[in-house]
This record gives structure tokens, sequence and C-alpha cells, in this order.
């Protein structure tokens, strides 16, 4: 194998390497946000089915005034 070739293949081996750190970084920032994203959408949740749980159920709540 030539000298040329060797230098050639460790070159792209190294971009190689530095790409899967890249990569790697991109993902375990993307898995935090997804668990962020998560957290937050079972905190809404729970707080819609607070409200839900706390509104008065006397009747509709889009009921006609009186005067129609």
């Amino acid at each position: 194998m030539s000298e040329d070739r060797l230098i050639n293949i460790e070159t792209k081996l190294a971009h190689q390497e530095q790409l899967l750190l890249e990569l790697n970084e991109v993902l375990t920032e993307q898995q935090a946000r997804v668990m962020q994203l998560e957290q937050l959408s079972t905190s809404l949740v729970e707080r819609i089915r607070a409200i839900g749980e706390a509104a008065p159920e006397d009747g509709p709540v889009d009921e006609r005034p009186p005067h129609y």
C-alpha cells in the first residue's frame, strides 16, 4: 500500500471520528430537549385535568343569556 493512500485513509478516519463526536453531541442535546418537552407535556396535562375537575358542573358553560 502506498504511503499517500495510507495518509488518505487516516485522514478520512480522522474526519469520521470527528463527525461521530459531533453527531453524538447533537443527539445528547436532542435527548435532553425531548425529556424537557415530555416533562412540560405531563405538567400541562395535569394542569388541564385540575382545571377540568375544578370547573363547576352546574350546567352548560355556553348557556344562552335569558334575553334570547
